[in-house]
């Protein structure tokens, strides 16, 4: 009795053993998804239907041309082969948009403030993050909506910091508590560099508030050479007024950024059947050409400047008017967008994950889910407003932020794919199994290994029986995001140095607790 004992011990301990190393964090190299894994499987396009895209795109340029750049942007456009009409608009004759792409940067690495997070952006590797602009904080415990604070955003980027599956940390919030917009961006950066050391995307209100921010961003990296050895923040640029129309201000924020050595994102947001075409190839097309105006700026001023090309179409339902970013047609538009991206080789940023839905509820589920997985197996390099955004935009949720981790580590395994070779065909598994074996493949040792590097598991997602859940209490989705939620914040704690937090308050006025 006493052998049999120990030997149900031995097993039992064995088991235990194996469970808690299969919930431990597995090494970097055994990880069944990671940042960066490539994409590109999915073409929406046909290589005709890009090429046509293409040369619609040059045809603009050359008969339509962009109004409003500023002076400063016609000398430089003019000055690379760009014609400058009596009616006002900068025309791109074919040669001068080829001369740009001949000298615009490829294979981009936007850094984060710890190495381990960089993230290259080269071919169809895939990275998903925040974005947006959202002016209220979803409040899934109430049902509710409130203004969003400079607190808020720091959370977030708290939260995030702790999700392996969110790459990136575009400010998704704005900070509606801070009046002064100077004091509103400096928030913002501060907010976000102190709650995580990913890559961080920022947007600037105003040209003239480059300046100060850069003081305040070479402060928190240590000096200005520092910095520009590391940019670990870039700019989010909308330098276009869809359709076909430069953002005055915004281009002499996009030119003072570059002269102080941060990337920058060149981003065209049109909304299709407003202000671009009603049509996905139109919008496409629009986008398309935006963009390749912004990458002649961006090269006259400085030839191989680190630029995304950050073609941002969205839908419309023009039934209402209200932006559709939960649709079908986005997917599309944003598929689409990664194949232009890789037909002119360069780094890409497009929409992607968010939600029209105002909780996270299943609609939020189906709508987050569709376009991360097309956006992901199209190969975009950069997949945008990738978690936590709601309402078509205007409202971003912590609770679904935390839910992302899981739906977005789904959607990366699809990006990775089916590998098919020698091992994993199995036909040595089969014939232990099938020839003297127990006639089915659990636990063996092989299954045991490749279930950690081929499968990835739920963090929050509930896999259990309906009699299992019942017994342990019906635990509910939403409840259990918050609860992690909560814990994330209650175990974080902020990363920058006691000394450098302290320095950073008593020089600059923060409407928020680190």
């Amino acid at each position: 009795m006493t052998d049999v004992l120990e030997k149900k011990s031995r097993r039992g301990g064995g088991r235990a053993a194996r469970v808690a190393a299969r919930a431990a964090a597995l090494p970097e190299d055994m990880r069944p998804i990671r940042a960066g894994m490539e994409g590109g499987t999915l073409k929406v396009l046909s290589e005709a239907q890009v090429a046509q895209i293409h040369e619609a795109a040059l045809k603009a340029l050359e008969t339509i041309g962009l109004a409003d750049a500023p002076q400063s942007g016609i000398d430089l456009m003019v000055g690379v082969g760009a014609i400058f009409g009596t009616d006002g608009r900068l025309r791109f004759p074919r040669q001068v948009v080829e001369d740009a792409l001949g000298k615009a940067a490829r294979n981009i690495t936007l850094m984060g403030r710890d190495p381990v997070h960089d993230m290259e952006l080269s071919g169809t590797k895939v990275h998903y993050g925040t974005a947006g602009a959202a002016v209220h904080v979803v409040d899934s415990a109430t049902n509710s909506y409130r203004e969003s604070t400079a607190q808020d955003l720091h959370d977030a980027a708290r939260i995030m910091q702790a999700l392996d599956n969110v790459h990136f940390f575009q400010r998704p919030m704005v900070c509606r508590d801070v009046l002064d917009n100077l004091e509103m961006d400096m928030n913002s950066i501060y907010a976000s560099v102190s709650g995580t050391t990913k890559h961080i995307g920022m947007s600037f209100s105003d040209p003239t508030h480059v300046a100060p921010c850069m003081d305040l961003i070479h402060m928190l990296a240590g000096g200005e050479e520092a910095w520009r050895a590391r940019p670990f923040i870039s700019n989010s640029n909308c330098f276009v007024v869809p359709p076909m129309k430069f953002a005055t201000e915004s281009c002499e924020t996009m030119e003072n950024c570059i002269r102080a050595g941060m990337p920058v994102l060149l981003l065209s947001a049109g909304m299709s059947g407003a202000t671009a075409p009603s049509t996905i190839a139109g919008a496409v097309m629009q986008a398309t050409a935006e963009c390749l105006a912004g990458l002649v700026y961006v090269n006259a001023l400085s030839p191989g400047y680190p630029a995304i090309f950050g073609t941002w179409p969205f839908g419309l339902d023009l039934r209402t008017g209200a932006m559709c970013l939960g649709s079908g047609e986005q997917a599309l538009l944003s598929s689409a967008c990664a194949q232009m991206h890789q037909f002119y080789g360069l780094p890409g940023g497009a929409a992607g994950g968010a939600s029209d839905s105002k909780m996270p509820d299943m609609q939020a589920g189906w709508e987050q889910m569709c376009s991360n997985v097309m956006a992901g197996l199209s190969g975009l390099n950069l997949v945008y407003e990738a978690a936590g955004m709601h309402a078509s935009l205007l409202g971003f949720c912590l609770d679904s932020l935390v839910l992302a981790d899981d739906l977005i580590g789904q959607a990366m395994r699809c990006v990775r794919g089916i590998e098919v070779n020698e091992e994993t065909l199995a036909l040595d598994q089969m014939a232990e199994v099938c020839l003297g074996g127990n006639g089915h493949y659990l636990g063996t040792d092989k299954t045991l290994a490749l279930m950690q590097r081929d499968f990835v598991y739920p963090t929050l997602g509930n896999r259990m029986s309906p009699k299992e859940w019942d017994e342990n209490q019906k635990p509910d989705l939403i409840v259990n995001a918050r609860a992690r939620k909560e814990k994330i914040l209650a175990e974080g704690r902020c990363l920058v140095t006691p000394d450098l937090d302290r320095r950073v308050r008593e020089k600059y006025a923060m409407y928020f607790e680190s």
